[in-house]
């Protein structure tokens, strides 16, 4: 049975999406690994760094949350499907491993979504004023998909222990908080830390969150798109690639 047309595909891959909603993001580990650590590591860096403003961390904790919560789960998802033996019953079905693919970056990003609006809404709170919200919305759009492409690409190896790749996520996250100038200003780091923090796209949209809030930026703010938008792109055509190959090696 051939594949049915791209609206077709888009439906089933909605339909994933739900069921993803539904089975593994409603779950206290999402709001541990999604919402807790990134509160906690704010916290502890607020209480060390008092010299830093809050006008300079908030907007980090903004994009530290979205990357944790937009690659909370998706990692694991197609790990735990081929451990259950429901992957397999998917790919008996008419559809594509983009649309496979597809249905669970839209949960992460819905998800990603649902938490950094709470914390832009605590950003504000806290006495931030929202000067460009129009470029706001538009980042954390971007960088949603950007980081569900992420962690989708850390999916790809052919295990079905979610461990796995939940290890690789976490090593591949940390490191990116700490040179991406979450809570060190890029101005103040060394020239190879400016080269490193230029390979991570939680720098561009970082930059971007401060400029919508406080108006003041590191690179401008059309690199920032440029960067943020070339990461979503390879990382989105890596993903379905790389799981086209590996899908068969999980069956």
């Amino acid at each position: 049975m051939n594949p049915a047309g791209l609206p077709e595909q888009l439906r089933r891959a909605w339909a994933i999406a739900k069921k993803d909603i539904r089975l593994y993001y409603a779950k206290n580990s999402v709001f541990i690994f999604g919402i807790l650590m990134p509160i906690f590591l704010f916290l502890a860096f607020f209480a060390g760094s008092r010299q830093l403003p809050l006008s300079f961390l908030l907007p980090g904790l903004v994009g530290v949350t979205l990357l944790f919560t937009s690659t909370a789960l998706s990692p694991a998802i197609f790990s735990w499907e081929g451990r259950h033996g429901t992957l397999e019953r998917l790919v008996s079905c008419p559809i594509t491993v983009e649309a496979m693919v597809l249905g669970d970056m839209i949960a992460s990003i819905l998800f990603g979504l649902g938490i950094t609006v709470i914390t832009v809404f605590i950003t504000l709170g806290l006495g931030l004023s929202l000067v460009h919200g129009i470029t706001l919305i538009v980042s954390i759009l971007l960088a949603a998909w950007c980081f569900s492409a992420i962690g989708m690409f850390i999916a790809a190896p052919p295990t079905d222990e979610p461990s796995t790749p939940m290890t690789l996520s976490l090593l591949i996250k940390f490191p990116l908080i700490f040179i991406s100038g979450i809570f060190v200003p890029l101005d103040q780091l060394p020239s190879w830390g400016i080269a490193l923090s230029a390979c991570s796209p939680l720098t561009y949209f970082t930059d971007l969150v401060r400029y919508c809030f406080t108006e003041t930026h590191y690179f401008p703010v059309w690199i920032d798109f440029g960067a943020l938008t070339v990461f979503t792109v390879a990382f989105t055509i890596g993903t379905m690639l790389l799981h086209k190959k590996t899908l068969p090696l999980r069956m």
